[in-house]
């Protein structure tokens, strides 16, 4: 008799954005006029670049002639795309051979594909609050799994505990949910215990474009001895405004080794079982987002939601709420005023101004009594919000 994974039902049930769209349907159900202003979204809200769009026409007119058609990819991605990536890394002081750069299709499948590379048996530790498919990945898979907590006192961004033992690493900065970022000097803590312990760092860098703070790295391997213990998994969705056309890549150093497996290597055989590869359309879309117009039509929208975020900060600000994240991120994690608990401030917000944020409970324990802001909103949108936040919470 099949007997299937029973992982699964160690899964807990994740009612977060279900529990919102249920509580939003009964509220313009009672309120049929009401304007609900949607600052929880992790989704763009701008469309792709001007640039990108011309690259992608012309990739399917490329597919209506015999002499450009194109059938299957290379599994790893295309030439032209990874020498793109490794060239842009280049322009940031980081030196990568093109074989070292795996196109996907988009972070969120990656972080669980790489997964593969791993022994069961592995540990992995995350770090909370936390984006919940590292912890879901991990319980699918039967691995323990090591929860390091953070909060306020740490500014959500904890440190290596010479104490605790862990194979796997996942860091994520801009973090999601927190936007709170690591700055050169945490981050080399890390891939220091990371070599010391034979560990791996999974980097998710899917928000590195928002970072403006020269403090900040955008790539782990700005970080000295970060090759031999890092893997960093990157995304156009949120970069670039991929997420409905969803391209990512991965970067796997063939310095990083394990048992004498080169993980590069690992990865290649991995992909060329597992896939077929990204489609030759999306990965020339992918490529204009590398050249110098790309870089600076991404940058123009991204300057919007910016603008965004320092309206809410200045909201904020005024009313004395804590705070981190909005200057090098997406995202914004404020604390519930009074002393609310998560899911009762989201009720307040929706009930009495209409404004939909995230709880968050919903990304781990140590989230409760936070909140998060998404930055995505139109500047219209964000403006009537952050008016009304200001006017119900000075009351």
């Amino acid at each position: 008799m099949l007997k299937p994974n029973l992982n699964y039902s160690n899964l807990k049930d994740s009612y977060l954005f279900y529990n919102i769209s249920q509580k939003i349907a009964a509220f313009t159900a009672a309120h049929q006029s009401a304007e609900i202003l949607r600052l929880g979204i992790g989704d763009v809200s701008l469309p792709l670049c001007s640039c990108v769009i011309e690259a992608l026409h012309s990739a399917v007119e490329d597919q209506a002639h015999k002499d450009t058609f194109h059938g299957y990819m290379p599994e790893t991605g295309a030439p032209f795309l990874r020498e793109a990536i490794a060239a842009f890394y280049g322009t940031r002081g980081v030196s990568l051979d093109p074989s070292e750069v795996f196109v996907s299709s988009g972070a969120s499948d990656e972080l669980g594909d790489i997964l593969d590379l791993f022994d069961r048996g592995c540990s992995a530790l995350v770090m909370e609050p936390a984006y919940p498919a590292y912890v879901d990945a991990n319980v699918m898979a039967g691995r323990k799994i090591i929860h390091l907590p953070s909060g306020k006192e740490n500014g959500f961004i904890p440190l290596p505990d010479r104490d605790i033992k862990a194979d796997i690493i996942y860091i994520c900065s801009p973090s999601n949910p927190t936007g709170a970022v690591f700055d050169r000097a945490s981050l080399k803590k890390w891939v220091d215990y990371a070599n010391d312990n034979g560990s791996v760092i999974l980097f998710d860098a899917a928000y590195e474009a928002f970072i403006e703070d020269p403090a900040v790295p955008h790539s782990i391997f700005e970080i000295d001895g970060a090759r031999t213990c890092a893997i960093e998994i990157c995304s156009l969705s949120k970069t670039a405004g991929f997420t409905g056309t969803r391209l990512g890549y991965t970067v796997i150093p063939k310095d990083l080794s394990r048992s004498g497996q080169s993980l590069n290597a690992m990865w290649v055989r991995n992909r060329t079982t597992k896939t077929n590869g990204v489609s030759y359309i999306i990965q020339k879309g992918g490529a204009a987002v590398f050249t110098e117009r790309g870089r600076a039509e991404i940058m123009e929208n991204i300057s919007v939601y910016k603008k965004n975020a320092a309206v809410l900060m200045e909201t904020l600000d005024s009313l004395g709420i804590w705070y981190c994240g909005g200057k090098n991120a997406p995202y914004i994690w404020m604390e519930c005023p009074d002393g609310m608990d998560s899911w009762s401030f989201f009720d307040k917000l929706l009930n009495e101004i209409q404004v939909v944020g995230t709880p968050g409970a919903g990304f781990g324990s140590c989230g409760e009594g936070y909140f998060r802001l998404s930055t995505f909103g139109s500047p219209e949108a964000t403006k009537k919000a952050a008016l009304k936040l200001a006017s119900l919470l000075r009351k």
